[in-house]
């Protein structure tokens, strides 16, 4: 058997519609296994659950149903082990970028000099050297998301967590936060869950391409291993055949779920 680092079985979440009285199964049936080092990428209409399977494993939200374990240990609770990356940045606004970074290594605990070397470390690897005593309002949304995936590969996490990371960023800037965080991933291989509602961007950086149903009761439907080699551009993979072969093929899964979600008023 193959070892994994997050198995997801038979995972499902209802919810208390409270002002409809009703309940809303917005996951049903989720079996998901990642294997150590590898990228997935979880795609899907609006509405269809990505993130709420996404704050299960990270620890946010507990199922109904089903198990997820990490490393074969059932998650019950937020950790270190898995470093959560957020869309809206999620950065402490009184903290400048060297305090943001250190803040996960200080609830570590290590000694305040081994965390800064740590921290600032990291600031260099993402290239914001000359802005550590910076504020996150004095940043541009791509150093902002920077600083953010600086902070949580600092405390070394077992799996990388990114609910649409870069969805804030404009298209250029998107992919140079692509080829980022493949060239980061490349050095460590951590395992990667990484939600998107771009079918281009979860083709130019996974291993795995996922596809979840519109929701409600929304549950996986597809998986295509992405051939196109490694080490890989982001930008320039996107020029090659097959990769305009992968899309065609995804999206032909894909679309008639967009289309539900839309039609469902969930797009």
């Amino acid at each position: 058997m193959l070892e994994v680092t997050i198995t997801c079985r038979r995972v499902g979440k209802v919810f208390r519609d409270i002002a409809e009285g009703n309940e809303v199964v917005a996951l049903q049936d989720v079996d998901l296994s990642i294997r150590p080092g590898e990228f997935v990428t979880l795609l899907g209409p609006s509405g269809c659950g990505k993130t709420t399977l996404l704050n299960i494993v990270a620890g946010f939200e507990q199922a109904t149903s089903g198990d997820v374990l990490l490393e074969g240990r059932r998650v019950e609770s937020p950790g270190p082990d898995r470093g959560v990356v957020f869309q809206d940045y999620a950065l402490f606004p009184w903290l400048t970028v060297e305090g943001n970074v250190l803040y996960g290594l200080r609830r570590k605990r290590l000694p305040l000099r081994e965390a800064r070397a740590i921290a600032r470390r990291y600031i260099d690897v993402v290239g914001l050297r000359e802005f550590e005593r910076r504020y996150p309002h004095e940043l541009s949304g791509g150093m902002r998301q920077r600083v953010a995936l600086a902070r949580v590969l600092a405390i070394d996490p077992k799996i990388l967590l990114m609910d649409e990371p870069f969805g804030p960023l404009d298209a250029q800037t998107r992919q140079i936060m692509g080829n980022l965080l493949l060239e980061l991933w490349a050095g460590d291989r951590k395992a990667v869950l990484f939600v998107t509602h771009d079918l281009e961007e979860a083709i130019a950086l996974a291993d795995r391409v996922v596809i979840m149903s519109a929701g409600p009761e929304a549950r996986i439907i597809g998986t295509y291993a992405i051939d196109l080699g490694r080490p890989r551009d982001a930008a320039d993979v996107r020029l090659v055949p097959r990769f305009h072969e992968l899309h065609k093929a995804i999206w032909g899964k894909l679309k008639d779920e967009v289309v539900k979600a839309y039609r469902g008023g969930r797009q």
